[in-house]
């Protein structure tokens, strides 16, 4: 399983929102929305992802947005 299907799939399970994409440099890109707790579990995950990932950095910034977004998915 890839890296965005895997999370994909994290997400539902935290019932976090929003979306991930590769970037053309080979790094992922996510947006997540919901709760801090939720959102901060899905941060925990992302720091080792699935099982024979590689995850050299994760940073995160907390935006305010007045988009909702109503599932998760890759792009």
């Amino acid at each position: 399983m890839g890296f965005r299907a895997a999370t994909v799939r994290h997400a539902h399970l935290q019932g976090v929102k929003g979306w991930v994409r590769n970037l053309e440099d080979g790094t992922v890109q996510a947006l997540l929305q919901g709760p801090h707790d939720q959102v901060d579990r899905m941060l925990s995950w992302l720091q080792h992802g699935p099982q024979g990932a590689r995850v050299d950095l994760v940073t995160h910034q907390e935006e305010h947005t007045d988009r909702y977004f109503d599932r998760f998915e890759a792009i």
